[in-house]
Parts: structure tokens; C-alpha cells; sequence
């Protein structure tokens, strides 16, 4: 068996992990040896007639595990350390049922929340972080401040007025260490342990753990074709104190709240004095018709505490999400954030800060609405080219996934023969809090890199559906 033979897609093992283990026998058997250089990425996939996805996913697995070495311009070569005799036998690779944890790994086919890694400005970032670096002064050594990093609230602030609609002061701005630490933060100031919140049914499993945790009774309130049912939450718990909500682009079911409804949650928030955590959830990346705007741009009572991310938008390493409040809760805010330690690295909120005020951002996220507009359109005709029964590929208005809907039967055996395969599928009724009313998968396109790569994970999928 050598490493350019043919791979073969008839078989139950994903074409990466075929590759994978060629180069493990390889390895084992001395023809290839510590110091040697291995095919580029793109020369290997031409020979293989594979996708270059599937080239990089075996490279990177046998990088991760000490094999190879990567040397930038000079190519990959075997690793100079590695010893035969010392290497222990490969382990299987199991997928989570969930993905609630990040091991630090390369991302896997079809991961949900990841953005397209391949395409971030790299140089950009390096040489806005260098200079930030060079010119760093006494406020890069001192104890941060627990809002954050002064420019960068500053430059929220700024991008929100325009492209949400949200008038706010940077004073009102509070970054945090990713966005369940903003859910910490709100927790911390406002709500109690025992206090009710309308969470919406199915949602965001990340920020139901966070509230569970904090010791918030959740009440699951159902999601339609036009976001969540107001009129349902009113009858069952009116009283509740909060209530999260994801309204430009509901998570997971992708559709958005309505403007009756939006009015209807605010009223309610206002008669009950509530407070409404809004998830700005993906608002970025809308493919079908003008962005819509944020609820927190409606209110006018100060009851919407609006929430965002740069972990989807630029990178998920950074772990920066940001957190704005009401005028009148900016002194509580500010000594909860200090008590909290709730800090991001100085050096990174300042990179981000020089990001948006130099335009990059602005640049970053048009070219990303284009990109992702045709890895979207990739998937959904792999997926469609399938004719898989029983199976309605769900198009969404925006977002970084799809939505493979199963018109009957239970979608859990098929996520797990899939996540068994290396693909990061999820589940949607493993989003529920109660008995779930949809079944499907949730698939992230992002970084799919090619039609080919598309057509190889659709059909891997449709063969693992009555697996």
C-alpha cells in the first residue's frame, strides 16, 4: 500500500483516516523517515483525487500527534524526534455527542460556530498586534480595567451606532472573556438563583447550562416561524424575571423574531420591570435580504441587555464577547465586572480595538458574507444531490449553518454514527429542554473549502443515515 494508491469511498472509514493510517504504516515501516518531506496539501489532493480538506484533516491529526513537523515555506517533514520504538498504538477518534467542550483541536467537517479559518487576514492581524506590541506603554503592565480595554469599548460602541442601530456611550460597554462570561456578569448583577427565565424551546445549549448552573429556573417557551411565542410565555410564567433570547436569527432554528412579537417582549419587560438578555446570535451574516435590527435598538425603557461575540465573526482563540447595559446599571455593572476578575488579555482587545477603527473589520465582513453565501449554496446542493429520504435541507435567511431536517424518526442515531465518522454534526433535539418537536442536523459550512469537499461530506452523510 503506498500513499498516493487511490482512496476508497466505499468504505465505512472516512477517506482522512485511510490517509491517516497510510502514513502511519509508512512511518512504521521506515519508508519514511525522521527529516523527510511530505507531499503538499494540494499536490496529495490532485494525486488523490481528493479534496485538499481531506489532505489537511489527516496532516493535521498526524501533526497533532507528534508525527510531523510543519516548517512554513520549507514544507511538512517528519518529525526529527520521532522514535519508532517509542510511539504509542493510534487511538480511534471519538466525537462527543455534544461539542459543550473545546479541546484545543483543529475543527472537524461540519463543526458548528467556527468561522472560516482559512479565511481570516492573518497579516493584518500580525502586524496590528506587532505594532501594538512596540508601542505598548505603562496601561499594557498595570492591572486592567474590569470594563475592558478603553479604545475598544470605545469602538464598539461606534460599530453598534452604525451597523445595529443601537445609540450607546462606551461607558455603557463591558467586555468580557466570551459570551457565557457576559451571561456570568448579567447573573451576577441582576438576578438571583431561584428567579425564572423564559429561555427560548429549542435554544442555545451553552446558555442554557450557564443559567442552569447559576441556579435560574428555566421555562422553555416555544419557537415558531416567526421566533419565540410571547403570548405562551405570558401564560405560563408572566412573572419571570428575565428572559434570553437569540431574536435576529434564532439558535438553532435560524428564523427571526417578528416585530409584533419584538413589541409584545419589550411591553411585558417594562410591566414586569424584566430584564431581556438579547443574543445578537449571528446578525452579521444575513444572506437573504437586509439585516434586521437589533431589539435592543427599539428599546426605549432600558430593559434589553445586548450581548455579542468576535469569536464568530473573526476568531473563537480570542474568547471576546462584549456586553452592553443600561445607562442606569453602568455603577453595578462595573463593581460586578471588578469583583469578577473577568478580564481579556490587554494585548488582544487592543489589536481588535486598531481592527475596527481601521476598517479591516468592516472589509473582513463583506468579503465573509460572500464567502459564506457560497459554501452555503456548496453544502446545500451536496446535500440535496443526495436525494437522501426522508431528509429537507432547510435554507435559513443567515447564519453559519444548515439545517438537515428529518420529516420523521429520531435524529440522534444518525448524529451519532455521523460524530463516530469524524463529521461534528449536532443533533437538534439534543437542543430542547423538553420533548423535542423537530428532528434533524445542524451542519456548519463555513469551512467547507470546495464543491468537492461538499459532495464528499453530503454523500458521507447520506450514507450513514440508516447506518
Amino acid at each position: 500500500m503506498t500513499l498516493n494508491a487511490a482512496l476508497d469511498s466505499r468504505l465505512a472509514l472516512p477517506l482522512y483516516r485511510q490517509l491517516y493510517q497510510r502514513f502511519r504504516q509508512a512511518l512504521d515501516d521506515g519508508r519514511l523517515r525522521p527529516g523527510d518531506r511530505v507531499p503538499a496539501v494540494r499536490a496529495l489532493a490532485a494525486e488523490l483525487n481528493v479534496a485538499r480538506g481531506t489532505v489537511e484533516m489527516a496532516y493535521q491529526q498526524l501533526i497533532a500527534e507528534g508525527f510531523l513537523l510543519p516548517r512554513g515555506p520549507a514544507g511538512t517533514i517528519v518529525s526529527p524526534q520521532w522514535n519508532r520504538s517509542a510511539v504509542p498504538p493510534p487511538m480511534s477518534p471519538v466525537a462527543p455527542r455534544m461539542l459543550t467542550t473545546h479541546a484545543g483541536g483543529p475543527p472537524l467537517p461540519l463543526q458548528l460556530g467556527l468561522p472560516a479559518l482559512d479565511a481570516f487576514p492573518r497579516k493584518v492581524w500580525t502586524r496590528l498586534a506587532a505594532r501594538q506590541l512596540r508601542h505598548q506603554g505603562l496601561e499594557g503592565l498595570v492591572y486592567p480595567d474590569a470594563r475592558g480595554h478603553a479604545g475598544l469599548r470605545t469602538a464598539i460602541a461606534t460599530y453598534l451606532g452604525l451597523s445595529r442601530g443601537i445609540a450607546c456611550h462606551p461607558a455603557q460597554v463591558f467586555v468580557c472573556a466570551g459570551y457565557r462570561a457576559c451571561l456570568d456578569l448579567v447573573v451576577q448583577t441582576l438576578l438571583t438563583p431561584g428567579d425564572a427565565c423564559w429561555f427560548e424551546e429549542p435554544g442555545y445549549f451553552i446558555a442554557r447550562r450557564a443559567l442552569q448552573t447559576a441556579g435560574l429556573e428555566l421555562i422553555p417557551v416555544k419557537v415558531d416561524d416567526v421566533g419565540l411565542d410571547v403570548a405562551a410565555a405570558l401564560a405560563q410564567a408572566p412573572t419571570a424575571r428575565c428572559a434570553l433570547v437569540t431574536p435576529s436569527h434564532q439558535s438553532p432554528l435560524g428564523v427571526a423574531l417578528s416585530l409584533p412579537r419584538r413589541l409584545a417582549l419589550l411591553d411585558w419587560a417594562q410591566r414586569q420591570q424584566a430584564w431581556i438578555i438579547e443574543d445578537d446570535y449571528d446578525s452579521e451574516y444575513r444572506y437573504q435580504g437586509k439585516p434586521l435590527p437589533a431589539l435592543k435598538s427599539l428599546d426605549d425603557q432600558g430593559r434589553v441587555l445586548y450581548a455579542g461575540t468576535f469569536s464568530k465573526v473573526l476568531f473563537p482563540g480570542l474568547r471576546l464577547a462584549y456586553l452592553v447595559v443600561p445607562p442606569e446599571q453602568i455603577e453595578a455593572f462595573t463593581l460586578s465586572a471588578d469583583h469578577l476578575h473577568n478580564h481579556a488579555p490587554q494585548l488582544l482587545q487592543a489589536t481588535v480595538a486598531s481592527f475596527l477603527e481601521e476598517g479591516h473589520f468592516a472589509r473582513h465582513l463583506n468579503r465573509m458574507r460572500t464567502l459564506y453565501r457560497q459554501r452555503r449554496q456548496w453544502l446545500a446542493e451536496a446535500l440535496l444531490a443526495t436525494n437522501t429520504p426522508g431528509v429537507q435541507v432547510e435554507l435559513q435567511a443567515g447564519g453559519l449553518h444548515l439545517l438537515a431536517r428529518l420529516i420523521e424518526g429520531d435524529d440522534r442515531p444518525w448524529a451519532t454514527a455521523a460524530q463516530a465518522e469524524g463529521l461534528a454534526v449536532q443533533a437538534l433535539s439534543r437542543w430542547y429542554l423538553e420533548t423535542p418537536e423537530r428532528q434533524g442536523l445542524l451542519l456548519g459550512f463555513t469551512n467547507v473549502a470546495s464543491p468537492a469537499e461538499a459532495a464528499e461530506l453530503a454523500w458521507r452523510l447520506a450514507r450513514l443515515r440508516n447506518a
